[in-house]
């Protein structure tokens, strides 16, 4: 696929790609030629592997806010077989930050829940640039609870700066209604599957992140705060933000270590936005794969396992101090 936006680091790969595509498109080409277009292929391949597997945090950030980077509606087209949309929360209004509805994937029926970013303008102003309202966290919950009165799993895709922040937002119950999907998503008797695909922001991830199964794409972040909002917190100023990325230890190789997501799931060399039907077949796969995992564990189990994965996040073990007749 063309891509018209590049990140800094991704320049002499661009580069290279233009001078082979000129040579490529030689008539006639000579046994030189071709042997330079191989050479040449190899140094691409070389480059892209020395160059994003040595990404710093920030440049992480940079990759997964990609504006041509698979958003959910990409997933839904090229992941599932079937979707048909629900709307609303029977309450204010229809969210369209986040998209919900019935899905089938490999003969699998499922309750899908997904954050929304928007490619056009238009767009990311009706879907607020993928950041919900507490009507958009009501209408997630709402669908899970009937999916799970059906006994159908729930697959939820979470792509997000943050939850809204705006004054309404505050006013209609932003944290309540999101405190009230932890609790609730915690208790549903049926399977959920969870995938950072690109942003996992604060509260507004986690209200649709409570899942069985929790897992993040290779250059995905998932954090309790943007690292532009920790840089004005602890610096001050928003200059600080590749400081900030770096202290958060928000990427996957961390998270796995911390045991807040269960598994990292590996991108096309360059990235997601590289080849997004390579990263769709390989997210299908992984959704498929959990699927027919969890729906042979019994409800009960389920959920005790459930429970026990979050109880035990952010444990740490406390010194036992100094003795008395060492402390003089």
């Amino acid at each position: 696929m063309s891509i018209q936006f590049q990140l800094p680091f991704e320049k002499p790969i661009y580069e290279l790609e233009q001078q082979l595509e000129k040579l490529e498109q030689q008539p006639n080409p000579t046994p030189a030629t071709m042997e330079a277009i191989r050479n040449m292929r190899s140094e691409i391949q070389k480059m892209r592997r020395e160059i994003f597997m040595n990404l710093d945090a920030w440049d992480i950030v940079k990759v997964a806010r990609h504006p041509e980077r698979p958003h959910t509606k990409d997933y839904l087209e090229l992941v599932f077989d079937e979707f048909v949309e629900l709307h609303g929360d029977r309450a204010f209004g229809d969210d369209r930050a986040i998209l919900t509805g019935f899905a089938r994937i490999e003969g699998h029926k499922v309750m899908f829940v997904g954050q929304q970013k928007g490619r056009t303008l238009k767009e990311r102003n009706e879907c607020n640039y993928g950041c919900a309202h507490p009507e958009g966290y009501r209408k997630a919950l709402l669908k899970m609870q009937l999916a799970a009165q059906h006994g159908i799993p729930i697959v939820c895709l979470i792509d997000t700066p943050g939850a809204y922040p705006g004054i309404g937002a505050e006013e209609r119950g932003q944290a309540y209604t999101i405190a009230v999907n932890l609790r609730e998503m915690s208790v549903l008797p049926t399977p959920i599957v969870c995938i950072v695909i690109g942003e996992g922001g604060s509260g507004g991830a986690l209200g649709i992140g409570i899942g069985d199964y929790v897992a993040m794409l290779q250059y995905g972040y998932y954090s309790v705060i943007s690292p532009e909002g920790c840089a004005g917190i602890l610096w001050k100023h928003v200059k600080h933000a590749d400081k900030a990325a770096r202290a958060l230890k928000f990427t996957g190789p961390d998270l796995l270590n911390f045991g807040i997501i269960d598994e990292i799931v590996s991108e096309p060399l360059g990235g997601a936005h590289r080849d997004h039907r390579q990263i769709a077949a390989t997210l299908k796969q992984t959704i498929v794969k959990q699927l027919r995992s969890l729906s042979s564990i019994p409800t009960n189990e389920l959920l005790e396992r459930r429970y026990q994965k979050f109880r035990k996040i952010g444990q740490f073990l406390e010194s036992p101090g100094i003795p008395e007749s060492a402390a003089g």
